[in-house]
C-alpha cells in the first residue's frame, strides 16, 4: 500500500531513513549525525547518545553536517563527520565527530570550536537511557571525585536531577550483560526527562546550576567523550519478543475502568472561528469545553461574551482556564474577572486558576519568581466564584507541577498538560512520549491521590514555552522542538498519536482529557488555505469524535506483544463491546487479534500507517 507522505504527516518533507551501523551484537542507528537505538543482542541499551546545541531559549540548533565518512566491517564501524552551527550575528560552531564501534565498545568523541565566542545554554553530549524495564532498575554511578554510589534509576518521577556530579554509570541491561556508560570532558548530571514526557532519562552536560547562556570562548576548544562498554558474562545469543517480524498479538488484560470526558480548548483568538463551525461542535459533541482566559494577554469582557455565546450553543459542561496576572491582590483580580463574567452572563461549570508567572519553568538552581502563596489565590478563587467548582495545578506540563506542588485542600480537581517536542521532534521521539505518560499518570496519583484529574490541552503544537521566552515559528512545516505549528498535526500521525495517547493514560481515571481545539493551529479542523481531508477535517477530527462517543463506556485493558507499535484496548457501551486499535508507526503492520474474541472470526488485520480501526467483538 502507497500512501501519499503528506497524508501521514502532513507534510511532503520526511525524516531520510538512518544509517544502521553493526558492530557484532552492537547495533545503532546514525541519525542526523547522532546515535539513536543502541542495542546489543536486539536489546535497547540506550535510546540515544547525542551532540546538541541549545540557544538561549533552549531551541536546539540544526548544524549542517559536511565530510561524512561512513566505514563498516563485521565487527566495527567507524563514522566521522564536520557540523556547522550558526548561531546570532553569524556567529559559528564548528563541530568535529568521531564514531567508532566494536563488538564490545562504542566511543563518540567530539571537539567543538568557534573562531568568534559562541553563546549557548547547552553544549555537549545528551545520552539518553530508555524507561521501560529501566524506571525503578538498580544502577551504579561513578562521581567525578570517584567516589561508588549503588543506587537505582527513580520510579517515581524525580522533580529534580536524581545524579550529579558524574562520571559514569551502569545498569543491566539483561541477565549477565552489563552496560558501563562513560562521559569525560565536562562535569554531567542526569535529569528524569519523563517530566516533559520524553520516554528517557538523560545525562547531559553542563550542571543546570551553572549560569546560561554562556559563552564558549573565541578559539578554544571544547573537547568532550562518551563511551559504551558492555560487560556480557555469558556471551549467549538472546532473541528478545517482539524482534521477530510476525504478527503483533493482542490479548484482553486484567485492568478495567470508565473512559473519561473529552474537552476542546477554545481561545478568545478563535472563539469567532468556533462560533461558525457550531455545526462541526455539535457532531463531535465533547463534554467539556475549556475556554482559555488570560487578561495579561489582552482578554476581556467581549472575549467572555464570546464564550457565553459558544456555551449556550454547545449546553454542554465547561470550564474557564485563567492565567491569573497576580500583579495585584488576588482577590482583587479574582473579583473583577468575576464582574466581567456576570456582566457577558458567563457562568461556566469549573474554574481552573493558576498564577500567570507560574507557566514558566524554574530550572533547578534558579530563583523562584515572585508569587503569591497559592492558598491565597484559591481562597480568593473561592470567593470570587462561588458554587463553581475550583481547580488549580499547571497551564504548562508536569514538570512545573512536578517541581512546584499545589496545594490540593481547596481544589476540587488538579490538572497539567503535556507536549511531544520540548526536546525532541523527530517522529521516533514523538511517539515514544507515549511511553512515558504511565509514568506520569502514576506520579501524579502518587502526590494527590484519588483527587479528580485532568489532563490537557496535549498537542503535538507547542502552545506556550515555559523554558524560553517563545514558542519557535515553522513556516516551512519542518520538525522542529518548541515549535508553535507542527506539520504532523494535520496528519494521521496525529490522529494516531491522539489514540495512543488515551489509551496510555486509561489507568489514570481521569476526569476530562483534551487532545485539540476546534480550529487554529491546534484544531480539529483546518483554515481556507490548509489542503486537508473531506470537509477541511484534519484526520484527529476522527479520533477525538470517537472518543468523545466512547466518554462514559467501560473499557478493557488490551495486552499488545509490541506496544511501541500497536496499542489497542476494548470498549463497552450500550451498542456493544469494540476492540479499538492503532498502529503507532509510519509502515503496515500485521495485527492477531483472535484473542480477543472479535465477531469475523478474528482473522489477522493488517492495519496500514499510522491507522485505526474499531472492530465488533463476539458476544
Amino acid at each position: 500500500m502507497t500512501i501519499d507522505a503528506f497524508q501521514l504527516y502532513g507534510t511532503h518533507l520526511v525524516d531520510p531513513p538512518p544509517v544502521r551501523l553493526r558492530a557484532g551484537k552492537l547495533e545503532a542507528d546514525l541519525a542526523n549525525g547522532n546515535l539513536r537505538t543502541i542495542r546489543y543482542d536486539g536489546t535497547e541499551v540506550l535510546r540515544a547518545i547525542s551532540y546538541l546545541v541549545r540557544d538561549r531559549d533552549w531551541g536546539t540548533y540544526s548544524p549542517e553536517i559536511a565530510d561524512l565518512k561512513i566505514e563498516q566491517s563485521d565487527d566495527r564501524f567507524e563514522v566521522a563527520y564536520r557540523a556547522c552551527c550558526v548561531g546570532p550575528d553569524d556567529t559559528k560552531l564548528i563541530i568535529d565527530v568521531r564514531i567508532s564501534g566494536h563488538a564490545d565498545r562504542l566511543d563518540f568523541e567530539a571537539e567543538a570550536i568557534a573562531a568568534t565566542g559562541f553563546e549557548t545554554n547547552r553544549c555537549g553530549f545528551c545520552i539518553l537511557h530508555p524507561i521501560v524495564g529501566v524506571a525503578g532498575a538498580p544502577a551504579t554511578v561513578e562521581h567525578v571525585g570517584g567516589q561508588i554510589e549503588a543506587t537505582r534509576f527513580p520510579d517515581v518521577i524525580e522533580p529534580w536531577q536524581p545524579f550529579k556530579n558524574m562520571r559514569a554509570i551502569t545498569h543491566e541491561v539483561m541477565p549477565d550483560v552489563q552496560a558501563e556508560c562513560r562521559m569525560e570532558g565536562d562535569t554531567f548530571e542526569m535529569e528524569d526527562q519523563r517530566n516533559w514526557s520524553d520516554a528517557s532519562y538523560k545525562t547531559y552536560v553542563r550542571p543546570l546550576a551553572l549560569p546560561w547562556p554562556y559563552e564558549i570562548p573565541a578559539n578554544r576548544p571544547v573537547r568532550q567523550k562518551t563511551s559504551l562498554v558492555i560487560r556480557d558474562i555469558s556471551g549467549s545469543t538472546r532473541h528478545p519478543s517482539g524482534m521477530s517480524g510476525g504478527a503483533i498479538k493482542l490479548e484482553l488484560g486484567a485492568r478495567t475502568g470508565t473512559m473519561p470526558d473529552i474537552g476542546v480548548i477554545i481561545t478568545p483568538e478563535e472563539a469567532d472561528a468556533t462560533l461558525s463551525a457550531k455545526s462541526v461542535l455539535t457532531e463531535i459533541a465533547p463534554q467539556e469545553l475549556l475556554f482559555y482566559f488570560d487578561p495579561g494577554a489582552g482578554h476581556d469582557v467581549e472575549a467572555l461574551r464570546r464564550f457565553a455565546a459558544i456555551a449556550t450553543v454547545h449546553r454542554g459542561r465547561s470550564t474557564l482556564e485563567i492565567a491569573l496576572p497576580c500583579k495585584s491582590s488576588p482577590s482583587s483580580e479574582a473579583a473583577e474577572i468575576a464582574r466581567q463574567m456576570q456582566l457577558a452572563e458567563f457562568r461556566p461549570d469549573a474554574i481552573m486558576i493558576s498564577p500567570s508567572v507560574d507557566r514558566q519553568s524554574t530550572p533547578p538552581g534558579s530563583k523562584w519568581p515572585e508569587c503569591p502563596p497559592l492558598d491565597e489565590v484559591y481562597t480568593a478563587a473561592r470567593a470570587a466564584f462561588p458554587g463553581i467548582r475550583i481547580g488549580g495545578g499547571m497551564l504548562s506540563y508536569f514538570t512545573e507541577l512536578n517541581r512546584k506542588r499545589v496545594p490540593d485542600g481547596q481544589l476540587d480537581f488538579v490538572s497539567h498538560c503535556t507536549n511531544p517536542i520540548v526536546h525532541g521532534a523527530d517522529d521516533l521521539s514523538v511517539m515514544q512520549t507515549l511511553e512515558a505518560l504511565p509514568f506520569i499518570t502514576r506520579s501524579v496519583r502518587a502526590i494527590y491521590g484519588d483527587k479528580p484529574y485532568r489532563i490537557g490541552p496535549s498537542t503535538i503544537p507547542m502552545r506556550q514555552n515555559p523554558y524560553g521566552s517563545r514558542t519557535m515559528d515553522n513556516p516551512v512545516g519542518a520538525r522542529i522542538p518548541m515549535a508553535n505549528r507542527d506539520p504532523r498535526h494535520n496528519g494521521r500521525f496525529a490522529e494516531a498519536f491522539a489514540l495512543g495517547y488515551a489509551i496510555r493514560v486509561l489507568d489514570a481515571g481521569l476526569e476530562c482529557l483534551t487532545l485539540s481545539a476546534l480550529s487554529g493551529p491546534f484544531g480539529l479542523i483546518a483554515g481556507p488555505a490548509e489542503p486537508t481531508e473531506q470537509g477541511g477535517r484534519r484526520p484527529l477530527f476522527n479520533t477525538v469524535r470517537a472518543l468523545s462517543r466512547l466518554a462514559g463506556a467501560s473499557w478493557q485493558a488490551c495486552v499488545s506483544s509490541s506496544p511501541s507499535e500497536v496499542l489497542a484496548f476494548v470498549a463497552r457501551d450500550a451498542a456493544g463491546a469494540r476492540l479499538h486499535i492503532v498502529n503507532l508507526t509510519g509502515e503496515e503492520r500485521k495485527v492477531d487479534c483472535g484473542a480477543c474474541r472479535p465477531a469475523d472470526a478474528g482473522k489477522e488485520l493488517l492495519l496500514a500507517p499510522f491507522a485505526t480501526a474499531a472492530l465488533p467483538l463476539a458476544d
